[in-house]
């Protein structure tokens, strides 16, 4: 093993390392989680507008990009649980040693973000399964294609497999709960990144915090609302 392995080895099996990395992947969701939702309130302006959103999204890179970014997600999501589970670990390990009252809650804590973060891990892949790949619905059938104004041929009607798919009791109350966990979960992890990347203080503290308070509840919001308007007032269903 020469040098730089051995360094790079070292970096991801100390604690500083593994939180580094939690952070610096936890950005990487923090970043793109805002987009992914503007792209999703799309459904409100209409059929055209989200189904046109989709074809773009889905041309870029002769439609490898979208494919690159969705592994690269998933990979930085599986790291930051990863991660994190090994960090709780220690610092579980840490707590039977140490009974000082902060220590324990730290741990509770860190056990709380495990369970939200597996829960998480296995809704993204469940999303993904239903409406990327469509495995075990008729998604990618027939009844799912629709015009497009301005373009020649049929297009994947997005719109109608949002409807469907949220018009469904089980997937909607699991993804209710999912993104309920999600937002609590950044709740925690926004202000955490700014704990590991060494810009929090005493006098940014509430403001960073109070911050990761609204990003949580502006995304939990948008999110939300799009199955509630479907399920629960029939929105697009008419």
């Amino acid at each position: 093993m020469n040098a730089l392995s051995r360094s790079v080895a070292s970096f991801w099996n100390s604690s500083i390392g593994k939180k580094v990395l939690v952070a610096l992947t936890g950005i990487v969701l923090l970043l793109f989680l805002p987009g992914h939702l503007i792209g999703n309130l799309l459904l409100f302006a209409g059929k055209d507008a989200i189904n046109e959103y989709a074809l773009w999204l889905h041309g870029l890179g002769h439609g490898s990009a979208v494919w690159v970014a969705r592994i690269g997600l998933l990979s930085a999501l599986v790291v930051h649980v990863l991660l994190t589970v090994q960090l709780t670990m220690r610092n579980r390990a840490a707590s039977q040693s140490y009974s000082h009252p902060a220590t324990v809650r730290a741990s509770k804590s860190s056990r709380m973000m495990i369970w939200s973060g597996l829960t998480i891990l296995a809704f993204v892949i469940y999303h993904i399964s239903h409406f990327t790949v469509r495995i075990g619905n008729e998604y990618n059938g027939s009844s799912y294609l629709t015009s497009l104004p301005g373009h020649e041929g049929e297009v994947h009607n997005v719109h109608k497999m949002i409807i469907d798919g949220f018009s469904h009791p089980g997937n909607t109350l699991f993804y209710i709960i999912a993104i309920s966990l999600l937002c609590s979960h950044l709740s925690h992890g926004f202000s955490s990144v700014f704990q590991t990347l060494g810009l929090r203080s005493t006098k940014n503290n509430m403001l960073i915090t109070r911050a990761g308070w609204a990003y949580a509840l502006l995304l939990w919001l948008g999110f939300l609302s799009i199955p509630v308007a479907v399920f629960c007032f029939g929105y697009g269903r008419a």
